[in-house]
């Protein structure tokens, strides 16, 4: 029996682990803080559980007056608080961990039943392969005790951890990452945020909608520097209207508690202040100190796992997955790369990964959600591609729902009309962008999306038009 190990059990190591049991092979799950990995314990999971609470708290805000909804409250006007809904955030935090720890053991329970073996421990992978081309990973338990798996393939799945500045290490109290902000029983009054990528941007709208004043300290020139610019600018102006205080090109240098508060100082000398402070400005890989160049796997400068497509490393029998890699910071991608590691090594059919069919998606109010080419591919020449956008606020079930800002867009081929891109900025985008990505990965046209019914009214029915918008002009040059 092929004898497969995995160190790592976040999605790119279980979801290996159960095409591998499929495949019948012998499968040990080396993991050393519970199955799921960062996207289930720490990430993932219970960030989008928080902002579901954040959801529901900013679609009231934002609403509930012009849809007619009237909040009975016979607290004295002059003692009433502007906002008359509030939030537990030690009960969102319970529950978030509750949610957590639940899905955790769902998946071990799952990799145990398909066979596979769980070992809680942390994996080494020893230097030497045997003539038979096995390699040996060594595993240490918390209590110091040693056992050596050998192995016919090893999937390297260890994940990241949060990066930190050395003049503002987190202290799990005032100074926090994104990890320790489930600890928190109390909603912090005004907090700062450092970093306005996908995880600073989320974190800093949640906060905000839960009833923190927000700070947002961006060291570029604005939020989401990576997103779509269209859909990073209505972003921007959704938190700045909502009351965050949005600092572009504004640089942290260090963070330090001064009593209750916590002082953060910006390059250029000034200091903000607030009462707490969440670090969100980046992430390491995990793959220091497990013999990885050692065994010849090759690491790029940034401490990644080099990979191929198929997601074999630079050492036989040697796979990587997930976040370690730095292909896309995606759980999504990450269970894709280690699926594809076992079907590779394992001998089934096999499709290299392709990551312009990756969609992917911001949580913030409004979602962003992406697919396949984007703008700055457009722009910088990498693709010939046409493009239409057309804003939410046409659509009829939006102006129903009281939805402002959001906007769909597509990109298509010139000459074909086959779609290779699309963004949707809206509620829900991330449920919205899936027939983009269904266009996108099976190379339909706009043609063939403009010519599927859709339920009127609906938001949905913004995607057909922006391709009805796009095959008539594409008819209209032919013409």
């Amino acid at each position: 029996m092929t004898r497969i190990v995995i160190i790592g059990g976040g999605p790119g190591g279980y979801e290996a682990a159960l095409v591998a049991a499929q495949l019948g092979a012998e499968v040990t799950v080396v993991d050393c803080d519970g199955l799921g990995g960062a996207s289930v314990l720490t990430d993932c999971v219970p960030s989008k559980t928080l902002i579901a609470t954040a959801e529901v708290m900013t679609t009231f805000d934002s609403s509930y007056e012009e849809l007619g909804i009237i909040v009975a409250d016979d607290t004295p006007h002059l003692e009433q608080a502007a906002r008359v809904v509030g939030v537990d955030l030690g009960k969102v935090n319970r529950r978030v961990k509750r949610l957590a720890l639940a899905q955790s053991h769902d998946i071990t329970a799952s990799v145990t039943r398909a066979g596979g073996r769980v070992m809680r421990g942390r994996g080494r992978l020893e230097p030497n392969q045997a003539p038979d081309g096995s390699r040996k990973v060594v595993v240490r338990a918390a209590d110091g005790s040693e056992e050596t798996l050998v192995a016919d393939a090893v999937l390297i799945a260890t994940g990241a951890h949060p990066r930190e500045i050395p003049d503002a290490l987190p202290d799990g109290e005032r100074i926090l990452n994104w990890t320790q902000v489930y600890d928190l029983e109390e909603l912090p009054e005004e907090l700062i945020v450092v970093g306005s990528g996908v995880t600073g941007a989320e974190f800093a709208g949640a906060y905000q909608a839960l009833g923190s004043k927000v700070t947002l300290v961006s060291s570029r020139d604005r939020v989401l520097p990576g997103e779509d610019p269209d859909a990073a600018a209505v972003l921007e102006d959704v938190f700045r209207r909502r009351g965050m205080n949005v600092m572009s090109r504004s640089r942290a240098q260090s963070a330090k508690r001064v009593g209750d508060r916590v002082e953060v100082t910006l390059a250029d000398g000034r200091v903000i202040t607030g009462t707490h402070c969440l670090m969100a400005v980046g992430s390491i890989p995990n793959t220091a100190g497990i013999g990885l160049e050692e065994s010849g796997v090759r690491l790029k400068d940034s401490g990644h796992v080099w990979t191929d497509k198929v997601s074999r490393t630079s050492a036989p029998g040697v796979y990587a997955a997930g976040d370690c890699t730095g292909v896309f910071a995606l759980a999504s991608v990450a269970a894709m790369q280690g699926r594809i590691a076992m079907y590779h090594f394992l001998g089934d059919a096999v499709a290299p990964l392709n990551l312009k069919a990756v969609s992917a998606n911001v949580f913030t109010d409004p979602e962003i959600a992406t697919v396949g080419y984007t703008q700055a591919d457009v722009d910088a020449g990498r693709i010939d591609a046409r493009v239409v956008k057309l804003p939410l606020l046409r659509n009829p079930r939006a102006k129903m729902q009281g939805i402002r800002d959001g906007f769909v867009k597509m990109f298509c081929r010139p000459g074909t009309g086959i779609v290779v891109g699309g963004v949707v900025v809206s509620p829900r985008a991330s449920e919205l962008i899936h027939p983009i990505s269904i266009a996108v990965d099976n190379n339909l046209t706009v043609e063939q999306i403009a010519n599927a019914f859709t339920v009127y009214p609906s938001l949905s029915g913004s995607i057909a038009e922006v391709a009805r918008q796009l095959h008539t002009r594409k008819a209209q040059r032919e013409g």
